[in-house]
């Protein structure tokens, strides 16, 4: 900001020493001050990386299940609402936040108010947080792009022992079996911990030397990386989406897309996920928006950055739901087929022994010539009055089996693509896309945790190298945890509370603090000093109140719903070879109940130091102005007022003692 912080009975220049450039500070001779802050050399990089960051695998798993279980088109309408009248306000107030001061996150809320500076610690725990599961996702893109070599694929069709396939495949599907038995070899319970699956703890380990490498050097070695992992996406979406349109049953998965259900608009969870989701999608709150923001030049235009960001976050979503439809519609129209194929020799065979008389009029005889419709007709009409376990093979209903996570991507999706000629082809090039697009928002998470604390411990800047290799050898270390049977237990644990509940909490913050604390006309001052034009006056409502009430109403349906009803995680049962929801234990309520707290703690804590140490500063100044000090009669020494005579020479303003 261009004008003081809020007085906090701390030093008047803490806010020159922020806002200073750090070419300027670090260019005074004599001085030990930090290396220059880098910068980007184009706006073509700090796009690559903001839109790297932002477009994550969210976009691909996430937004199209909560497309397909919302409504189809009418969860796109309310999506596109919340992001324009919460998303992008809050996306602009970061971006011209950490563009103004230069900072990372904890130098940009420091300089606000001293005693908000626990806002950016908690970005930087929450940051740490996502990082640890995040890259053993990373890790399992890695496992099945190495097994995407290989033709047959390993997860086409069910092994065999001693020519008996193994029950447990028989009894869900090969890619299903593939994905928690070879993959993860899961254990039944969060309460079996098992021993560490050797291949995932290989994979993390490639992970985390990846993200070691692309950012050892800062962003001028990310962005090299970014050139590619930013860009491929695209064109793999692209191709994929060519690929499937061309599919049958791709344009009934399209049309479920878009179909708009618009009573979903009535239901208030559907808002939560929404606000959820556009929350998540922009980044807020990491902490990684400020840091890359901060590496702007200070005329650069952040307002018109926000929406541009915003728009090809929107449209990646958009993009990657029209393919995941297309691809899902075409499995669940191989699925229905093999399902009227299955009960069309089912009703031969009983035509045979003489235990049907109503035959249909088509051809019975070639069950793969029968096409849906005529199937239906016939099930519709005659269906109740043949014996036997005949099926109504609805294409709807398969449709509206709606998967997310890593279920979408290493189950469904997996198996839709074995269904295309040169399977081993195209899978290879998804787990790449999945590669890449968990490498773009690794990178700006741990920016949301390097950049903050660089800027505000010398050591670490004059040491950052070291620092960040550092912080990927504990992240490794701390990662093995998600690399036991049990681990995806804990990752499911992690993505579902660790980042959630903290994150609202220090956007909350955030937008308090700029619309408040500091002032929402101050703010706006502020961008106009640094734009050369003054942002429109709605922002300031938006802040104020909006966006504000916006968040404390996420946060409280997020909180009741997670008393309402006990936490559960998704098991993998061996026996019955299926999913099953079960309730967290006692002691895992406990870590979780951890995760939010330590996540959060921050906050508090920065306020209490801050009036510590400043009533503290108070009683020290008092105790020195009450006490007497002796002072020498010499003619030659210096006293308070000597000093003073001896400024008139300098700056004519102080007048000599007279005798």
């Amino acid at each position: 900001m261009e004008k003081q912080p809020l007085d906090d009975d701390e030093t008047g220049t803490q806010m020159s020493e922020i806002t200073m450039p750090a070419q300027e500070a670090g260019s005074q001779p004599g001085t030990s001050e930090p290396p220059a802050r880098d910068g980007w050399d184009s706006k073509m990089e700090y796009f690559l990386a903001q839109v790297g960051f932002s477009v994550g695998l969210g976009n691909v798993w996430r937004f199209p299940y909560l497309c397909h279980q919302n409504g189809g088109g009418a969860f796109l309408l309310l999506y596109v609402l919340l992001m324009l009248v919460v998303g992008i306000p809050l996306f602009f107030l970061e971006l011209a936040a950490g563009q103004s001061i230069r900072q990372g996150s904890i130098g940009v809320w420091k300089s606000i108010s001293p005693s908000l500076a626990g806002i950016g610690y908690s970005s930087c725990v929450v940051c740490f947080f996502v990082a640890l599961y995040y890259n053993v996702i990373i890790g399992w893109s890695l496992f099945y792009l190495g097994n995407s070599f290989q033709y047959p694929l390993p997860w086409e069709q069910c092994p065999e022992q001693q020519n008996v396939t193994v029950k447990e495949c028989e009894a869900s599907s090969p890619t299903t079996y593939f994905w928690y038995r070879k993959a993860l070899d899961i254990t039944d319970s969060i309460n079996e911990t098992g021993q560490f699956n050797i291949y995932i703890t290989c994979c993390l380990l490639a992970a985390w030397t990846i993200v070691c490498l692309g950012m050892f050097k800062g962003i001028k070695t990310s962005v090299k990386v970014m050139y590619f992992s930013s860009v491929f996406p695209y064109v793999v979406l692209l191709c994929f989406l060519i690929r499937s349109l061309l599919l049958d049953g791709a344009l009934e998965g399209i049309t479920h897309m878009f179909y708009p259900k618009l009573e979903i608009w009535g239901d208030i969870q559907v808002w939560r996920q929404a606000a959820t989701q556009v929350f998540f999608a922009l980044g807020l709150g990491f902490g990684s928006v400020i840091a890359y923001s901060s590496y702007n030049p200070k005329n650069n235009n952040c307002h018109r950055d926000a929406f541009i960001v915003s728009l090809i976050n929107f449209l990646t979503s958009v993009l990657a739901t029209l393919v995941v439809f297309a691809v899902l519609g075409f499995r669940a129209k191989n699925m229905v087929m093999a399902c009227v194929v299955s009960n069309v020799e089912q009703l031969s065979e009983q035509f045979s022994n003489g235990t049907v008389a109503l035959m249909p009029k088509f051809n019975y005889s070639d069950p793969g010539s029968v096409t849906l419709e005529d199937y239906r007709e016939w099930f519709r009409l005659y269906g109740d009055k043949v014996p036997g376990s005949l099926t109504d093979c609805d294409l709807e209903k398969e449709m509206q089996k709606g998967v997310e996570g890593t279920g979408l991507a290493f189950i469904v999706f997996t198996e839709a693509m074995s269904l295309l000629p040169g399977s081993p082809f195209w899978s290879a090039l998804f787990f790449l896309m999945l590669l890449n697009l968990g490498l773009g928002t690794m990178f700006g998470t741990m920016e949301g945790i390097l950049a903050p604390l660089t800027d505000n411990f010398k050591t670490l800047a004059e040491n950052k190298t070291k620092f960040t290799v550092f912080s990927c050898v504990v992240g490794f270390l701390i990662g093995l945890l998600f690399t036991q049977r049990c681990g995806n237990y804990f990752v499911a644990m992690f993505d579902d509370y660790s980042a959630t509940l903290p994150l609202i909490i220090v956007v909350v913050f955030e937008t308090f603090s700029v619309s408040w604390v500091y002032g929402a006309d101050r703010f706006l001052d502020d961008i106009e000093v640094m734009l050369g034009w003054r942002p429109y006056a709605a922002y300031k409502y938006m802040w104020k109140y909006v966006c504000l009430l916006a968040m404390l109403g996420l946060l409280a349906a997020s909180t009741i719903r997670m008393f309402i009803k006990r936490p559960t995680y998704m098991a993998w049962n061996k026996e019955t070879a299926s999913e099953v929801f079960l309730e967290y234990p006692g002691w895992a309520l406990a870590v979780l109940a951890l995760l939010i707290v330590f996540a959060t703690l921050p906050v508090p804590l920065g306020f209490i130091r801050s009036k510590l140490q400043s009533r503290t500063k108070r009683y020290s100044n008092h105790t020195e102005t009450g006490q007497y000090s002796a002072v020498s009669t010499d003619d030659k020494c210096e006293t308070p007022m000597t000093e003073m005579s001896e400024l008139e020479p300098r700056n004519g303003t102080a007048t000599p003692v007279s005798s």
